[in-house]
Parts: structure tokens; C-alpha cells; sequence
């Protein structure tokens, strides 16, 4: 049985061993959905875009290329630090919590590769588009890119290993009490590691309530990064896109 964690993504996140087991992400299929939702959105050059749940800033560097003044912001001082190495005159990171508003206006705020259900307390989801409501201009749009709760339930893979640069990655995976557990067990340098992952399974329906309570509407929903029609059996994706 995989164990709880409180807050689980303040260490996960900034430790090296969560960069180093997701190192091989698809950073081709990262720029594609950039150019993809970039352009269903219609957002004109140098429209000001808000990267919510950043990381290490991939999205927001692939955004800056395309031309756009792209802020990055992510609870991880350790990711933040290694973004800023590439700002520049239109591309910003910053230490910043998601839930609560940040100090500026956008075209477009954007909360990419599952950066949602991560909080214990459940009126902090609700919090979190609260705030984006609130970063966004008159005609912007907020964008929740997110797993498929249904299709994860269904195609669930319970253990796995992967070994990356020479660590053995031991990855057990459940469903409990509403979410998403995946614990990750590994030896390196002759220490042994533990990390929980833990993501409320939040399907479509209940993004509509959380909608509906912090007063936006969803206008589009999708199911993958080419930007299909979403479907609850086989869409791997759950793409929002509201104001």
C-alpha cells in the first residue's frame, strides 16, 4: 500500500531525481502543443502570457520562441532558479503559489502538463482558478491542461521500473481516497529515496463544478495535444479552456 503525503511536491519537485526520472518528456510534442493552442487561441505576437506551474520553464521557453512575452512562475525555488538562467527581455520567472493572484493581467494564463490537483485543502483547486480568473484580461483565456481521470482509472499500469542514468527507478501505482498515487522508490550513492506523487483524479465533471463555483465559463475541451475532440473512454488528456 502506497503511503500519504502532505504537500509531497515541495520536495519532490525541487529534488534533482524528479528532473533526472522525467528527463526524456516528448520536448518535439511540448512545442507542438505550444504552436497548436497558440493558434486555436488566436493570440497575436507579443501577446503577454502567464505560465502557471512552470517547472524548469520547457513551455514557457517554447512560448518565448514563438514570439510572445512569456512569465513563468512555480512554487519550486530550485526550478525557478534554473529557469531564470534563460530570461530574457520578454522571458521572466518567478517564486510565486498558484492559488493566489498574481500582480499582473494576461492574454492568456496557462497551467500545463498536469501542474492541477495537487493541494490538500480542496477550495485551494477552486482558489487556483480564482486567481486565473483574476490574471486574466477582458478577452483572455485561462487554459487547464490535465490527465484524464476516467481513461488513468482504466489503463492504470499498478508497478513499473525504469532505470535513467543509472538509477533503477521502482514505480508502484494506485487509486485511493480520490486520488492518483504513484510512489517512486530508488537507491542512489548508497541512500535509499522515497517520493509519492499525488493527484486528485478530478474528471471533467467535476471541473465544471469547480467552474461554476469560481464564476468562469468553459468554452472548449479537448482530448490530446493535437487538439481533438475530447473523449472520456480513450482521450489521454483533458484540455480546458475557459474565461
Amino acid at each position: 500500500m502506497l503511503k500519504d503525503i502532505e504537500n509531497w511536491y515541495t520536495s519532490w519537485f525541487d529534488s534533482p531525481y524528479y528532473h533526472i526520472l522525467y528527463k526524456n518528456r516528448d520536448d518535439k510534442e511540448a512545442g507542438l502543443f505550444m504552436k497548436n493552442l497558440t493558434s486555436f487561441l488566436k493570440l497575436s505576437p507579443n501577446s503577454n502570457i502567464l505560465d502557471l506551474a512552470c517547472g524548469k520553464g520547457r513551455h514557457s521557453k517554447y512560448l518565448n520562441q514563438l514570439g510572445y512575452h512569456v512569465t513563468g512562475v512555480d512554487l519550486s525555488p530550485q526550478s525557478i532558479a534554473y529557469a531564470k538562467k534563460f530570461e530574457n527581455e520578454n522571458l521572466f520567472f518567478y517564486e510565486h503559489d498558484m492559488s493566489k493572484p498574481y500582480p499582473k493581467k494576461f492574454d492568456a494564463v496557462l497551467n500545463l502538463f498536469t501542474s492541477f490537483g495537487y493541494f490538500e485543502n480542496e477550495k485551494d483547486n477552486v482558489n487556483t482558478i480564482k486567481s486565473i480568473k483574476k490574471e486574466l484580461k477582458p478577452n483572455g483565456f485561462g487554459v487547464i491542461d490535465f490527465l484524464n481521470s476516467d481513461y488513468v482509472k482504466k489503463n492504470l499500469v499498478p508497478s513499473e521500473t525504469k532505470i535513467v542514468d543509472g538509477i533503477t527507478f521502482f514505480i508502484q501505482r494506485e487509486i485511493k481516497d480520490g486520488y492518483i498515487l504513484k510512489n517512486i522508490n530508488f537507491k542512489h550513492n548508497n541512500q535509499e529515496f522515497n517520493f509519492t506523487e499525488k493527484v486528485k483524479a478530478i474528471s471533467l465533471l467535476d471541473f465544471k463544478d469547480y467552474f461554476m463555483e469560481a464564476g468562469v465559463n468553459l468554452k472548449y475541451c479537448f482530448g490530446d495535444y493535437q487538439l481533438n475532440e475530447f473523449n472520456k473512454d480513450t482521450s489521454g488528456r483533458l484540455i480546458l479552456i475557459f474565461n
